[in-house]
């Protein structure tokens, strides 16, 4: 398993860059994270502010690199620049193999494939580059994008989670899936 890092792996795919965080991403977050599914489904703050944004590329994604435990990439178009969406890996306490995957896309954004394309890279790389020997994906349940996502990348669905996931201070139904080394043949 490879050392916390102090740089992210840029990812790219047929039609889209996978990049740390920056300055110019804090007004286009903004903006995305003011869509009412993406606060429905998520755990971003409700209502999102400027400063959630602020914090999300000051201070999460670079927080979570330094200590190697969260992997955070804006997924924007390579021809436009245009921000995509989100993706995330996070190590799962305790379990330093297993890690959990995390994504949301702009609603401008949605229905193109992109989210998939984006999550495919992702997985790749945490399964191989990272190291993981699991890769867990959750979303609540009734999330029905973000589960056709998950099994176009391949996830198999393991279950439900009664009472599992905190959003906000509620703990809410989840579903719960997984990829392994195996599984990206």
């Amino acid at each position: 398993m490879e050392e916390p890092r102090n740089e992210l792996v840029t990812l790219t795919t047929g039609r889209l860059v996978l990049r740390a965080p920056q300055e110019s991403d804090i007004d286009p977050v903004l903006a995305a994270c003011q869509d009412a599914e993406i606060q429905r489904w998520t755990v971003v703050p409700a209502p999102y502010r400027r400063e959630d944004a602020e914090f999300f590329v000051r201070t999460l994604a670079p927080e979570g690199l330094a200590g190697g435990a969260r992997f955070i990439w804006c997924v924007v178009e390579r021809e436009t620049g245009l921000l995509v969406g989100t993706q995330a890996v996070i190590r799962r306490l305790g379990d330093p193999g297993a890690g959990e995957v995390g994504w949301w896309t702009a609603p401008e954004r949605r229905g193109r494939g992109y989210t998939v394309e984006a999550a495919r890279a992702v997985a790749r790389w945490a399964l191989t580059d990272l190291g993981l020997r699991r890769l867990q994906w959750l979303a609540y349940v009734g999330n029905e994008g973000s589960r056709a996502v998950a099994e176009r990348v391949g996830f198999r669905h393991e279950g439900t989670l009664r009472s599992y996931a905190d959003q906000r201070g509620v703990f809410r139904d989840a579903w719960v899936g997984s990829l392994l080394p195996a599984d990206l043949a």
